[in-house]
């Protein structure tokens, strides 16, 4: 994990200075003002936190300008050492595809908190505006990827390519996530070797833990007031929870985790929706708890059979240089 770190620190940074240097660039060709954004940010952050940017006049504006720099580059870096981490825990996209990642991870990161905090709402923006923005954090993804691709961590070269049942299975899990978001976390642990040194293996602490989340999730479905599955806030944790389970079951079998993390995602969409379509449907129909228990049987029995195949497949070891 600490060659993964440090290679994201500078990946980030790499992402961090493509994006500066193209930002600054655009300034000089367009003669356009820089973005205010980050210091309202700043000011946001305040006002949420009950405090003030300390200083009067040309000393308030410099803090609040170094404030917001300096959040754009721990951003930066972050990300980056995402990029790094999920990278090598098997999940390789080509090029392209990463570079378009890793720069909308940013612009999600930036501009969704501007949006959260009332600063901004890009869904106004003009099209310059959205290029504005959209260029250098595509600048920022291919420095990232150039970087992460440059300098491979031992264990990547370890990952074969992804069998076509492995993304299967892997968009079955994201559909029983859909409907118990515990399961896209819970399925490949429950079902993973707990032999030392087994690919994907746990300890049973650890799936004694994972057991009870799906249990506390099975009781709290049936309670009154549980927020609707495809609101934002409750629906982006489920698709990152069917992300996450489509990546173990790729490391359990040494394969890229591109195609099943895609395929998780996908059938944790169409499982959310469809599971909310199915309660809407047997609403009037049949008792809510009948109907509720019908899709944990259907959730459980999908994450079964995603989940059970393959925990003892015989891997290929892969020696690099060979």
């Amino acid at each position: 994990m600490t060659g993964s770190f440090t290679r994201g620190l500078a990946a980030g940074a790499a992402g961090t200075v493509a994006l500066n240097a193209v930002s600054y660039l655009d300034m000089a060709l367009r003669g356009r003002p820089a973005s205010t954004v980050p210091e309202r940010v700043v000011d946001a952050v305040a006002a949420r936190v009950g405090r003030d940017v300390p200083g009067r006049g040309a000393v308030r504006a410099h803090r609040r300008t170094a404030l917001g720099a300096l959040a754009g580059t721990a951003n930066g870096l972050g990300v980056g050492v995402l990029a790094s981490v999920v990278r090598s825990l098997g999940v390789r996209f080509p090029a392209p595809v990463g570079a378009v990642l890793a720069g909308a991870a940013a612009t999600a990161v930036t501009d969704g908190a501007a949006a959260a905090l009332g600063v901004t709402d890009p869904r106004t923006w003009s099209a310059g505006d959205l290029l504005a923005d959209a260029v250098p954090h595509l600048a920022y993804g291919a420095a990232v990827q150039t970087v992460l691709e440059a300098a491979p961590v031992p264990r990547e070269r370890a990952v074969g390519p992804a069998r076509a049942d492995l993304v299967l299975r892997s968009a079955v899990l994201g559909l029983a996530t859909g409907s118990r978001s515990s399961l896209g976390f819970a399925g490949p642990i429950l079902t993973a070797s707990t032999r030392a040194g087994a690919p994907g293996g746990v300890t049973r602490k650890r799936q004694v833990f994972s057991g009870a989340g799906v249990v506390a999730e099975l009781v709290a479905d049936k309670q009154p007031g549980t927020s609707p599955r495809t609101e934002g806030a409750v629906l982006v944790p489920r698709l990152l929870a069917a992300a996450e389970g489509g990546g173990r079951l790729a490391a359990r079998e040494r394969s890229n985790g591109a195609l099943p993390v895609v395929a998780g995602v996908v059938g944790a969409l169409a499982g959310s929706y469809g599971g909310l379509g199915w309660r809407r449907w047997a609403a009037g129909r049949m008792p809510d708890l009948g109907a509720a228990l019908v899709e944990d049987g259907v959730a459980l029995a999908l994450a079964a059979v995603a989940c059970l195949p393959g925990r003892s497949r015989r891997h290929l070891t892969v020696i690099p240089g060979t």
